[in-house]
């Protein structure tokens, strides 16, 4: 029997990446998942690879109105929430001087605000002794040139993480955030070969990491394998930012 069998799962961002892989690692464990993406095409070409019980909502998490719709199809379906792995993220690479407005907008608009109100409106349906997880970045905690509104907003999901875990700590509800560092996905499928040396440099394995790699940490921190982590930040990351 799967870790997450009879639980209902929720992921933002699910149609590519480390939202595909987890949401696949969700599926194989037993659960019934949610998976929430921009892009029909992406998320009907997910569906296919996550099989199980999966079910595919369109959508951009900052806008209320298509997280409205997500839980919507959650309760029509007769669920309620064990897991919500908040992941959905933007990044736009800036340095000061250079930011726009319209950059600034982007990335708060989804990273922060985006993943307030998806786990704000996940709450009603919530089931007490649930987990939330959120994507977090190793920029949260690193000083690196031209992510100055991308490395805030990902630093501000670790105080999310403490405040909601206080915020629902009589319900059970543990809220922790997991850091990858630089990982395989599609947002590199086009760097260089000296650019992708350059990110695995620091890191201790000598490597980028594999979805599949995060996908195993996220579900640590959403079954009860982790009944006793909470309010923290899981660094996935190769050691990259601890030394």
């Amino acid at each position: 029997m799967g870790k997450l069998y009879g639980k209902t799962a929720v992921v933002t961002g699910g149609s590519s990446g480390i939202g595909l892989a987890t949401a696949r690692r969700f599926a194989r464990e037993g659960a019934t998942v949610f998976i929430m993406g921009r892009r029909q095409a992406h998320l009907d070409a997910a569906v296919a690879v996550i099989g199980g019980n999966v079910h595919a909502v369109q959508g951009d998490v900052a806008k209320l109105a298509d997280l409205d719709r997500l839980y919507e199809a959650v309760a029509a379906g007769g669920h309620r929430v064990d897991v919500l792995f908040a992941n959905a993220g933007a990044a736009i690479v800036g340095p000061l001087g250079a930011i726009t407005e319209d950059d600034f907008d982007a990335i708060i608009d989804v990273n922060m605000r985006g993943t307030l109100f998806t786990v704000q409106k996940a709450l009603p349906l919530f089931n007490d002794q649930g987990s939330i997880v959120m994507t977090g970045s190793i920029a949260g905690v690193k000083g690196r040139a031209g992510r100055s509104v991308y490395a805030a907003s990902k630093a501000a999901l670790r105080s999310f993480a403490r405040t909601w875990a206080t915020d629902l700590k009589d319900r059970g509800i543990r809220v922790n955030l997991i850091s990858p560092g630089p990982t395989e996905t599609a947002a590199l499928a086009s760097a260089s070969e000296a650019m992708r040396e350059a990110l695995a440099a620091p890191i201790l394995r000598g490597r980028l990491r594999q979805p599949d790699e995060i996908a195993d940490a996220v579900l640590f921190l959403a079954s009860r394998d982790s009944t006793f982590v909470n309010a923290t930040e899981l660094f996935a990351d190769g050691g990259y930012a601890q030394v």
